[in-house]
């Protein structure tokens, strides 16, 4: 079994960024939480702030063999119909999550409970912290029954 985690822009600052909002763990910690839960997958972690990179990388996964994605698309979450269209190519199950809940962000950050690219993935999962990136390889697992 085979999954890549791609993280998003600004979460290679997690525990640094509104640790009130997204906590205390960096995303090295979160690397390995998932590395130790799970010994029976074999992950591959991308980070990036950059879309076209986070695109590039999506589009390496056609006719590869990785079994599934698990993205927190950061703020390219609300309108990046690029990555959303890279998703929409593959065949496999991509599990969008979010450390934090996006639809109790308040109205000053409205914005934020639109997801462009949900639609296309197999299922999204935001508001645990750290258990939404568990959450996320769970739910690999099972929709590839591996």
């Amino acid at each position: 079994m085979k999954i890549l985690v791609i993280h998003g822009p600004n979460l290679a600052i997690l525990g640094k960024r509104e640790p009130e909002i997204y906590g205390v763990l960096t995303l090295e910690e979160i690397n390995k939480i998932l590395a130790e839960n799970f010994q029976d997958v074999e992950f591959e972690f991308f980070q990036s702030n950059i879309e076209g990179e986070i695109v590039n990388k999506l589009n390496s996964l056609i006719d590869s063999d990785f079994d599934g994605v698990v993205i927190n698309p950061g703020a390219f979450t609300h309108y990046s119909y690029a990555i959303r269209d890279a998703i929409s190519a593959l065949k496999i199950p991509v599990v969008e999550v979010h450390l934090s809940n996006l639809y109790t962000r308040g109205e000053r950050e409205k914005f934020r409970q639109k997801s462009v690219i949900a639609p296309v993935c197999s299922g999204y999962i935001a508001g645990f912290g750290h258990l939404s990136y568990i959450l996320g390889v769970e739910a690999i697992l099972k929709l590839t029954k591996k």
